[in-house]
């Protein structure tokens, strides 16, 4: 709502808005809601670009696009010609391309752009340092119309495998709700796991959702209608996704993230306990369009040792493609 609120009050007159979404299945979800708000199709005054897929025309005012396009975008033209505002989302992520925009961007509206907007935005960022770096800029915040999730802990520690303890709690949020189950886990490997040991559910559609699907899988994956539904979602189902029909989540606490092999001297996947912060935004999925169940796989007291943010990914991993960023910036 906020890209079409500052359409509506005159602010992207001088140009377009540039919304920076980390995720592709989300970018194209939310240029699609905003042109259903506008009762247009997508592509006319709302479009979107991914590294595969670009969907815009001369009438496009607000563009979502995934992180590389955006840096090489800043690269190519600093000025950011016809571009009057810029939008950060999700930036409680904290990815390389992310904070590096940041950078770059106040820079340039320090050097060439002064009439340049821009805005940060996340459910769960720490605003404080982020308005500091950008020169004490103001926080406004909203409590949206989030409803009541009810969050449920395991009882005790669980030593089975993984897919056995979600498929358990599958089958518990659908026997405990009466919407579609979203469940998220680290990657592909225990999807395919989970809904094996899911087996047959009669009446009942599984669906994966991971970024090595296609575009088209990953939105019929997301498709409301039809019979009732089990999402199996790595974490690019966490944030900027409505999905209709979504009453409970079962979330295993864990994700795949990259890190620097010291041994190696590499980026890795390694498996890691979410941040508070993740987890709220995943609970946060089953209160969208009406009260929810979040159902977590480790106990409270696990919990309690889990951190509040997510580390910056230029702080775990391989600084190289930074520093090249930076350089070519800086050139």
């Amino acid at each position: 709502r906020l890209p079409l609120a500052l359409r509506e009050a005159g602010l992207l007159a001088r140009g377009a808005l540039w919304l920076l979404q980390p995720r592709r299945v989300a970018a194209r979800a939310a240029a699609r809601r905003m042109a259903f708000l506008l009762g247009e199709d997508v592509g006319r005054t709302v479009g979107y670009a991914t590294r595969d897929e670009v969907r815009s025309s001369k009438d496009t005012r607000i563009l979502v696009v995934t992180e590389g396009i955006l840096t090489r975008r800043i690269h190519e033209d600093p000025s950011l010609a016809g571009i009057a505002a810029v939008m950060l989302d999700e930036f409680h992520e904290r990815s390389r391309h992310a904070d590096l925009a940041l950078a770059f961007l106040s820079e340039v509206r320090g050097a060439l752009r002064e009439d340049l907007l821009l805005l940060v935005a996340s459910a769960t960022l720490d605003a404080g340092p982020v308005a500091a770096y950008l020169g004490e800029a103001p926080v406004v915040s909203s409590d949206g119309g989030l409803f009541p999730v009810d969050v449920r802990w395991a009882e005790r520690r669980d030593a089975r495998p993984l897919e056995a303890r979600m498929a358990e709690t599958v089958r518990r949020a659908l026997a405990e709700t009466r919407g579609d189950v979203l469940a998220f886990l680290p990657g592909a490997r225990e999807i395919r796991r989970t809904a094996e040991a899911l087996g047959e559910l009669p009446g009942l559609r599984v669906a994966p959702l991971h970024g090595d699907l296609s575009a088209e899988d990953q939105d019929r994956a997301l498709a409301p209608g039809g019979s009732r539904k089990v999402i199996l979602a790595t974490n690019i189902a966490e944030t900027s996704l409505t999905i209709e029909g979504v009453t409970a989540v079962v979330d295993s606490g864990l994700a795949r993230v990259l890190r620097l092999d010291p041994r190696s001297g590499l980026d890795r996947l390694t498996l890691s306990r979410v941040s508070k912060a993740s987890a709220t935004q995943r609970a946060g999925r089953a209160g969208r369009l009406g009260p929810g169940v979040c159902y977590r796989l480790h106990t409270r007291e696990e919990e309690r040792g889990v951190v509040d943010f997510e580390e910056p990914e230029i702080l775990r991993t391989d600084a190289t493609p930074a520093l090249l960023d930076v350089l070519l910036w800086s050139g």
